[in-house]
């Protein structure tokens, strides 16, 4: 979602996201402004807040804080790789802040995993002011590309990767190709069989009949047998409601891994097996518009 409006006066004690558009905003309350700088894509800025941490904001849209990045890192990836029979290379494209890749690492069966990330700076600021989401960088199986995610992918060789996370910003500026069917349709060529890409999709409650519905659709449009939206809380994002869409070659989707996932050899804040299982049931307004039996 684009903002028409954001206040960052620090005079006033607080930072502010306006969505006009939805007659909505959210608010943080801010100790500092840490770092501001215009990349060579953006513009990018660091907050201390009182109570959620370190807060990212990119062209005035909030991205991260310390306090509950953990939800959304954490349903773009374990949903995804626990689906996944056996995945051993993943790619995120975008997610310049470490986090998603953070959270592919924690899986012992990932032999290979790149972040593709446009801006350089993102992950940069990241290492500084989230260090604990960088954490895993110095990880042998980590690989760094910083370029365009979109190019990228269209030069990927066929039937070389399991998992594809599209870790993306929304669908404006930079990001705007990430939502296409063209890239999904190149995601597909890339992936091996029983594959899995995953789009962040937006908040359900704004943008079931529009983005979701789209991404949906250019899934299927791109050849993915499968296709299923999880939603979960996200409370900094636009209506504190975000989703993760999977689409999979070959109806992998209907496969999951819960024992696994019940016995993961890794510590997580809010993925289990319940709450995997639990995010595939679609509340009944989102079944109606995305025709979901």
């Amino acid at each position: 979602m684009s903002v028409e409006n954001s206040t960052n006066d620090l005079s006033t004690g607080w930072f502010t996201e306006v969505f006009q558009n939805e007659g909505t905003a959210f608010s943080l309350k801010v100790k500092a402004k840490l770092h501001e700088e215009q990349s060579e894509y953006q513009k990018l800025e660091i907050y201390e807040t009182e109570t959620f941490g370190n807060l990212m904001v990119i062209d005035g849209c909030v991205m991260l804080t310390t306090r509950d990045n953990f939800l959304y890192h954490e349903m773009m990836t374990h949903p995804a790789l626990f689906t996944h029979k056996n995945p051993k290379k993943v790619v995120v494209i975008g997610g310049g802040d470490c986090g998603t890749l953070k959270e592919v690492l924690k899986h012992p069966g990932v032999e290979e995993a790149w972040q593709v990330e446009i801006d350089e700076r993102v992950t940069r600021l990241s290492e500084k002011y989230f260090p604990e989401l960088c954490e895993s960088n110095e990880d042998p199986r980590a690989n760094f590309f910083f370029g365009d995610g979109i190019k990228w992918m269209a030069d990927a060789a066929p039937n070389s990767i399991d998992i594809i996370i599209v870790d993306s910003t929304d669908p404006v500026g930079p990001a705007e190709g990430l939502f296409a069917v063209d890239f999904y349709r190149n995601c597909m060529v890339a992936l091996r069989e029983g594959g899995i890409v995953v789009q962040q999709s937006e908040s359900p409650l704004l943008h079931t009949d529009s983005i979701i519905k789209n991404v949906q659709k250019d899934m299927r449009d791109a050849g993915f047998e499968s296709v299923r939206t999880l939603p979960f809380p996200q409370p900094v994002y636009p209506t504190g409601w975000w989703s993760a869409t999977m689409a999979g070659k070959n109806h992998v989707l209907k496969y999951f891994r819960e024992e696994d996932a019940e016995q993961r050899p890794f510590v997580t804040r809010y993925y289990n097996k319940k709450v995997h299982q639990a995010a595939l049931a679609l509340p009944q307004f989102m079944r109606d518009i995305l025709h979901t039996e």
